[in-house]
């Protein structure tokens, strides 16, 4: 299949820390792909990257060919129209009812009509399994609802791309498992190219098509969920099944200085749209 994301060669530090040393990845047209690996390794460094909020040091990010460190300020607007973003958490707006945080990209990337944008609303959260609650505030929402809500807001303009910031992160088994169920349905669905972020690796064989492992700024490691369980790589095996000690724990204090040095770090809430 074409490649819809090609990243190539990227590089990029803050101050001494380097945080990206050399990805070189590939996400396919209507893949799913899950990125994997410990805190402050530079997966949120690298969705940035993907949709322009960062620029490299060095190398490139393409996404349909384009290269997104070459866009200007008005050409980069209109390609962030291809994303979708799901953030932890939901990241929604409080003093909206679900129904508006729905509706929010609607009224800023389309002209439709409020009767078509009511409309919109409601088939994108039965997408997700959340008829009924239009009207409610996110504070009435449980987690897992919330999460769903920001789903719906991520489809809601009808996106090419959808990423996913560690969408599960704080749930219980069974909200994780429905989490996952509707990522995999939008998936179908939509068949949108698909970025997620975990670390929960039960969610990642779920609903990954490939999983990519980042490590010292490096993908050490990508293949289907089967094989990628059965890879002989030592840092691989030490991340599956949550050994305190091994080659990755080797940089454990590295890696805490390094995740406090990456400014921003992890994607922020619905304005990045």
């Amino acid at each position: 299949m074409p490649c819809k994301i090609c990243i190539s060669d990227l590089r990029k530090s803050f101050g001494p820390k380097v945080v990206l040393d050399g990805v070189d990845l590939e996400v396919a047209e209507s893949e799913s792909l899950v990125i994997i690996g410990g805190s402050g390794t530079g997966k949120s460094v690298l969705l940035k990257h993907v949709i322009g909020l960062l620029r490299p040091d060095s190398g490139t990010v393409e996404v349909d060919g384009t290269a997104v460190e070459k866009l200007g300020n008005r050409e980069i607007t209109e390609f962030r129209r291809k994303f979708g973003m799901a953030f932890q958490e939901g990241a929604l707006f409080d003093s909206m009812t679900v129904g508006q945080n729905v509706a929010f990209p609607l009224k800023r990337l389309t002209r439709k009509s409020p009767a078509e944008i009511r409309d919109r609303v409601e088939e994108c959260l039965a997408m997700v399994r959340l008829e009924g609650v239009t009207d409610r505030l996110p504070s009435q929402l449980s987690g897992g609802m919330r999460r769903r809500v920001g789903f719906a807001r991520a489809i809601a303009h009808q996106p090419e791309i959808l990423l996913f910031d560690e969408p599960t992160t704080g749930l219980d088994p069974v909200t994780t498992a429905l989490i996952d169920e509707v990522i995999v349905d939008l998936n179908d669905r939509l068949k949108t190219t698909t970025l997620t972020i975990t670390h929960d690796m039960q969610s990642a064989f779920r609903i990954g098509d490939r999983i990519a492992m980042i490590h010292r700024g490096k993908i050490i490691a990508v293949a289907p969920p089967r094989e990628f369980q059965q890879l002989d790589e030592p840092r691989v095996q030490q991340f599956l099944r949550g050994e305190a000690t091994g080659p990755l724990t080797d940089d454990q204090d590295a890696a805490a200085v390094g995740k406090a040095a990456i400014p921003g770090g992890r994607l922020q809430g619905p304005r990045g749209l």
